[in-house]
């Protein structure tokens, strides 16, 4: 496998801890995100122009989500990625929080602080804030966003929350999101990102 990555990307992040927590071997090749995926050649990789891309023999896959998915599915199995309909479905409503309240909250608030981005870091403030309510509240009594055991949602939701602190926004306010941040770092195969403090016991 090779895996086009940038070390400070999250949505990179997430896919080398997935690989990590999967025991799975791979080639990582860094882009520079200075222009790096606005190349011809990037752009055959991934149209969009964007990173992560997965190489896994003949397969070519882009997107973060999707790449994801796929690596809990083809190397994780049930544990990872569960087939039957209502677990399924479970476990992709915080898929979609991954790429929503995470995304466009936390994830934007740290651009905007750590890369400039031009976006309204009070609204991406208060958008990721919202998320980290509802993840809050859902992991009061669970270690687990789903079921008894780590999914591929946990990994989804992980790096942007883990990361919310250089966006200005503090997570001593979500003791519960604070625990499940421990599990997963707890976790055999846990590899850490720059940028993130682990939770103290």
């Amino acid at each position: 496998m090779k895996l086009y990555d940038a070390p400070l990307s999250g949505n990179c992040y997430k896919i080398r801890l997935m690989l990590s927590l999967l025991g799975e071997k791979y080639e990582k090749i860094t882009v520079n995100l200075a222009g790096g995926t606005r190349t011809d050649e990037f752009r055959k990789l991934n149209p969009r122009g964007q990173i992560p891309v997965l190489e896994d023999e003949e397969l070519l896959l882009w997107d973060s989500q999707a790449i994801l998915i796929y690596l809990a599915r083809r190397y994780g199995g049930e544990q990872w990625l569960p087939t039957e309909a209502a677990a399924m479905a479970e476990l992709m409503q915080w898929m979609a929080v991954a790429e929503n309240e995470l995304l466009y909250g936390l994830a934007r608030a740290r651009a905007v602080k750590l890369f400039k981005r031009p976006w309204n870091l009070a609204q991406c403030q208060e958008h990721g804030r919202a998320g980290l309510q509802v993840m809050n509240e859902h992991l009061a009594g669970r270690d687990w966003l789903c079921f008894q055991h780590p999914t591929a949602a946990d990994i989804a939701c992980y790096p942007y929350v883990a990361l919310a602190p250089a966006g200005e926004i503090f997570l001593s306010d979500y003791p519960h999101v604070q625990t499940w941040m421990r599990q997963i770092q707890m976790l055999p195969g846990y590899i850490n990102m720059e940028g993130i403090t682990p939770v103290k016991s």
